[in-house]
């Protein structure tokens, strides 16, 4: 990391509520100030090699994803707009507008619904542990002889619990109901699987796949909205369609470029993990790049 790129700038004079693996969230009284980092982590750790531009293109996504599911759910999201933030902050804060510019959204608070709420659509990642493990995933019984990205008959909802350090874990909807109640676990799957739609069909236009992904969820006002981060690569599997061939992973938009890499480095998987190298660094940005395009021309 170098002075001229940094991973995350702090805000002086604003109370720092929380600060994830790759977002800073600052308390706003009854708003929430999201600054996306350019900090990648990989196996859980987050690594010292900043991506430049990384929050921005995930900001720009997630902004993208909201306005075009907005009406299957709401949303917890206020505004993206420089000024309109910076008018919402308090006497004296400044912020450098070059760099928290495209990486910042003003958001409602809302009391979150501990759960991951993971949508499938295709066998990879831990679900095809899982399915190889049991033959199902996530309480599903699935047909035998899948193989890696093999699509499912019909995407499956495979929630898991919430970890803000860690691993999530999976779970089954029958766990869920016991966890939150059955008419609150109903509710999350439909609209899993109702924002899952509206997003398959936008990529599916556009010659992309959607295998996963996973949103969560937060009540504002006694009423469920969308929150967080939605469909970037950070959050998502995306495929294109020409690279998709059943009993091999596709190389898709999401850090599993990175993750390959790490794998060949002899790293132990433990904190601090190592320095990626710039073509790494290069690479991964490429990716990330090439899903914003594509995802929103």
């Amino acid at each position: 990391m170098t002075a001229e790129a940094p991973a995350s700038v702090d805000i002086a004079g604003l109370p720092l509520l929380r600060r994830g693996k790759v977002r800073d969230v600052y308390d706003l009284g009854d708003r929430l100030l999201i600054v996306a980092s350019d900090r990648l982590s990989a196996f859980d750790v987050i690594l010292p090699t900043p991506i430049p531009g990384k929050g921005k293109i995930l900001t720009a996504a997630a902004l993208f994803w909201f306005d075009l599911t907005k009406d299957v759910v709401a949303n917890h999201l206020v505004t993206a707009d420089y000024d309109q933030i910076v008018a919402a902050l308090p006497a004296g804060v400044r912020l450098d507008r070059p760099w928290f510019d495209g990486r910042m959204m003003l958001v409602r608070k809302a009391k979150r619904v501990d759960v991951e709420c993971v949508a499938r659509a295709y066998l990879a990642g831990s679900g095809l542990k899982e399915y190889n493990a049991a033959g199902m995933v996530g309480g599903h019984n699935l047909p035998k002889g899948l193989v890696a990205a093999s699509k499912l008959p019909e995407p499956i909802f495979t929630p898991a619990t919430k970890a803000d350090e860690g691993h999530d874990e999976n779970i089954t909807r029958e766990q869920l109901a016991v966890q939150v109640g059955s008419q609150l676990s109903s509710q999350l799957e439909k609209l899993t699987l109702s924002v899952f739609k509206r997003a398959s069909q936008h990529l599916d236009a556009r010659g992309l796949i959607l295998a996963d992904t996973k949103f969560e969820f937060g009540y504002i006002d006694g009423e469920l909205r969308l929150i967080d981060e939605i469909l970037t690569p950070d959050s998502s599997r995306v495929w294109m369609k020409s690279d998709w061939t059943p009993g091999r992973t596709p190389d898709g938009f999401d850090k599993q470029f990175v993750r390959d890499w790490l794998e060949k480095s002899g790293w132990n998987k433990t904190a601090p993990g190592p320095e990626l190298p710039a073509d790494v660094v290069a690479g991964t940005l490429a990716r990330y790049n090439d899903f914003l395009m594509k995802v929103t021309k």
